[in-house]
C-alpha cells in the first residue's frame, strides 16, 4: 500500500445470474455499489470493486437445453454477447477493478478444495434430501416456509425434490448467527435483521442441503462423482477466491480480505446473512466488516422481472436521456435501502428540476455571465461579503453533512446535500444581481468576487457529484478549467482568492418535453415479433391428431450461417410469404453446411 493511499477497500455486488433480458433492476445495485467505489477512491483509498456472474444451476442447464446449446455456450453468450452482462456495465460506466464468472478454472478448483475441507472438519456430512425447492431463486424450503404453497421469496411455483445429498450443518452455528445479527452491526439496514432472526433463526436453523444428483452443470464434488456442489456455495465464496483464497490466480487476499461491504438485494440477505457467515465460521475465516441489504426497484408496485412483463430497457433509457441521468435518478430518488417505484414521469420529472433546472441552469448562467462580462477570465483578489461567508460556510456544512451520508450509504440524502449547495448559489445570484453590477465601472470589482464564488460553489459540487455522474462531473470541471489538482478530494475547500478562467458551451440537461417524451416511449415499449425465433427442443412424442394441428409453411431460404460459438444452431432468414422477412434458429447444424441450403424451399 503506498504512503498516499488511506487504505485497502473492498466493497463487492452480488455476482448475477446470466439473464438474457437484462433490465434496469439488474443496474440500480451495480450503479450503487460503483458510486461508493468511486467516492472512496476518490478519498485516497485503495479500492478493490468486484462484480461477476453466477453461471452454474438447474435453471441455466434447462434454458442451455431448451435453447440448443451447451451450458456453456449458453452462458457464454450472455456474458461476453452484445447487451450482455459486460456490455451493460460498460453502458452504465461501471468502474469494476475484478470481473469473476463461477465457470472460471480458477474458481471451480477452490471451491472443491472448500467443499472438502467443512467435509473434512464435519461440517458436511451425506444424507438425503425430501422437501420443496425453488428453481429460479436456487432455494430450498420446508413446507412450514412456504407461502401459500409457494417460494416466499419470487412467489413462483416450488417442486418436490428427492434425492441423495451432501447436508451442511448450518443448525450448528444458528447461535452464533444469532448473537451476531442482534448485537453487532453486521446486517443493514436494521429491519432485515429482524426479518432474519424472526423468519429464519427462532423457527429452527435447519441444516442445509449443499449439493444435488438430478442435473450436473455445476461443480462437481471431486471426492464423489455424481454430485455437483449447490450453487449458493459456489456463489458465496466467489468473494474470496477471486482475491486468490484457495488458488493461485490472484494474491491479494491479504490486503482486502474481509470485505468493508457486500451490497445485495433483500431477496438474498438470508444467505448472505446466515448462510455465508456460518461457513466462514466453520473454515475459521474473518467474516466480512457488513452486508447491506438494498430494496427492490419496482415497476407499477412489482418487483421487475420478465416472467411478469414490466421490466425497464436500460439501453433505450440511457440513449434517450444520458447514463449520467440514469444513474442519478436511480441514487437521488429512491432511498438505498428501501423499495423504489420506477416510473417514466419521474425520472423525467428529476432530470427537468435537479439536473437541468438547477444544476445545469447554474452551470449555464455563471459561465455565460463569466463570457458576458470578463471575456471568461476573471482576476485574483476581492474583499468577501456577508453573503459570500454564508454561502462558503454552507459549502462547508454541505461536504461534512456530504461525507457522513456517504458512510451509511445513504446516496439520497448525500445527494440532497449537494443540491441544498446547488439550491443556494442559484438563490445567491438573486441576491447578488451580477446584471446590475455589471452596469458600472465601480462595481466591477465586486462582480468579479460575486462570480469566483458561484465558481467554487459549482466546483465543489461537481467534485461531490462525480460518485455519481462521472462525465458529468468532468465536463463541468472542464467548463471551469479547473485543473486537475483542484479536483480531488483533498482540494474540496472552499477558496476564492485565485483568478478564474471558464468557457461555455451546450447546455448540460436540456429540458424534456414531459407529453411528447412519455407518448414515444409509450410506442417504443409496445412488444415486437422477436427478431430470431428459436426452434423449441422437445424429445416428447405426440400422437396424430396434435401432429395435425402443427403449422406447417413452405419457405424459401434467403440466407443461412453459423451462429457463433455453437456447433448445433444455423440462422435462416426466410421468406415465407407474408412479404417480410422471418428469422428462425434451427439446431441441424450437423447435418447441413450454410451454404447448401440457400436458396432451397424448405418446410418450416
Amino acid at each position: 500500500m503506498c504512503k498516499q493511499c488511506k487504505g485497502n477497500y473492498y466493497i463487492t455486488t452480488p455476482i448475477y445470474y446470466p439473464s438474457s433480458n437484462l433490465h434496469i433492476g439488474h443496474a440500480y445495485c451495480t450503479v450503487a455499489t460503483d458510486a461508493m467505489a468511486r467516492y472512496k477512491r476518490l478519498q485516497g483509498y485503495n479500492v478493490k470493486f468486484l462484480t461477476g456472474t453466477d453461471e452454474h444451476g438447474q435453471k441455466i442447464e434447462d434454458k442451455a437445453k431448451e435453447a440448443g446449446l451447451t451450458p456453456q455456450q449458453f452462458v457464454d453468450n450472455i456474458v461476453l454477447g452484445e447487451r450482455g452482462v459486460l456490455d451493460l456495465w460498460k453502458l452504465m460506466n461501471i468502474s469494476y477493478d475484478r470481473f469473476i464468472r463461477t465457470t472460471d478454472d480458477y474458481h471451480v478448483a477452490a471451491i472443491q478444495k472448500i467443499f472438502k475441507k467443512m467435509y473434512d472438519n464435519g461440517d458436511i456430512y451425506k444424507g438425503a434430501y425430501r422437501g420443496k425447492y425453488c428453481k429460479p431463486c436456487e432455494s430450498f424450503w420446508t413446507e412450514s416456509q412456504l407461502k401459500d404453497g409457494k417460494c416466499p421469496d419470487c412467489g413462483r411455483e416450488v417442486m418436490d425434490a428427492e434425492e441423495e445429498a451432501y447436508f451442511f450443518r448450518l443448525s450448528k452455528y444458528a447461535d452464533r448467527i444469532q448473537d451476531l445479527l442482534e448485537n453487532t452491526d453486521f446486517l443493514e439496514p436494521r429491519s432485515r435483521v429482524n426479518e432474519m432472526v424472526n423468519n429464519f433463526i427462532k423457527p429452527g436453523l435447519e441444516d442445509l442441503c449443499v449439493s444435488r444428483t438430478s442435473f450436473t452443470w455445476g461443480v462437481p464434488v471431486d471426492f464423489d462423482p455424481g454430485h455437483v456442489v449447490y450453487v449458493w456455495i459456489d456463489a458465496l465464496f466467489n468473494y474470496m477466491t477471486a482475491l486468490g483464497f484457495e488458488n493461485d490466480k490472484y494474491d491479494d487476499l491479504k490486503d482486502f480480505w474481509p470485505a468493508d461491504v457486500h451490497f445485495v438485494g433483500k431477496e438474498i440477505v438470508r444467505f448472505h446473512s446466515i448462510i455465508w457467515p456460518a461457513m466462514l465460521m466453520s473454515l475459521d475465516l474473518p467474516l466480512p466488516k457488513k452486508v447491506y441489504g438494498h430494496g427492490w426497484l419496482n415497476f407499477n408496485g412489482e418487483k421487475m422481472s420478465k416472467s411478469r412483463g414490466n421490466v425497464v430497457d436500460p439501453y433505450l433509457l440511457s440513449e434517450r436521456f444520458g447514463v449520467d441521468a440514469l444513474r442519478f435518478f436511480l441514487l437521488r430518488t429512491f432511498p438505498f435501502g428501501s423499495d423504489g417505484n420506477f416510473t417514466n414521469e419521474l425520472l423525467i420529472n428529476t432530470i427537468n428540476v435537479d439536473l437541468a433546472n438547477v444544476l445545469g441552469n447554474l452551470v449555464s448562467r455563471t459561465t455565460a455571465m463569466n463570457q458576458k462580462y470578463f471575456g471568461g477570465v476573471l482576476a485574483e483578489g476581492g474583499e468577501a461579503a456577508e453573503l459570500d461567508n454564508e454561502l462558503k460556510a454552507l459549502a462547508e456544512d454541505v461536504v461534512a453533512n456530504y461525507e457522513k451520508q456517504m458512510d451509511k450509504f445513504q446516496f439520497s440524502n448525500a445527494l440532497a446535500e449537494v443540491f441544498r449547495l446547488l439550491d443556494r448559489a442559484n438563490k445567491y445570484i438573486d441576491e447578488t444581481t451580477p446584471w446590475i453590477l455589471a452596469k458600472s465601472e465601480d462595481t466591477k470589482p465586486r462582480l468579479n468576487t460575486v462570480m469566483k464564488n458561484l465558481c467554487e460553489a459549482i466546483r465543489i459540487s461537481a467534485i461531490l457529484i462525480c460518485p455519481f455522474m462521472p462525465d458529468s462531473s468532468k465536463a463541468i470541471l472542464d467548463l471551469l478549467q479547473v485543473a486537475e489538482a483542484d479536483r480531488v478530494w483533498d482540494a474540496r475547500n472552499y477558496r476564492v482568492d485565485t483568478a478564474w478562467t471558464t468557457s461555455t458551451g451546450a447546455a448540460l440537461f436540456p429540458r424534456i418535453d414531459m407529453e411528447k417524451e412519455l407518448a414515444a416511449l409509450e410506442e417504443l415499449s409496445k412488444p415486437a415479433k422477436p427478431a430470431i425465433e428459436i426452434e423449441p427442443y422437445s424429445e416428447e412424442k405426440v400422437d396424430f391428431d396434435t401432429f395435425c394441428k402443427s403449422d406447417f409453411r413452405a419457405v424459401k431460404v434467403k440466407d443461412c450461417k453459423n451462429v457463433k460459438k455453437s456447433d448445433k444452431l444455423l440462422q435462416f432468414t426466410l421468406d415465407d410469404g407474408t412479404g417480410v422477412d422471418r428469422q428462425i434458429l434451427s439446431g441441424i447444424a450437423k447435418f447441413y453446411k450454410p451454404e447448401e441450403l440457400i436458396g432451397k424451399t424448405l418446410v418450416a
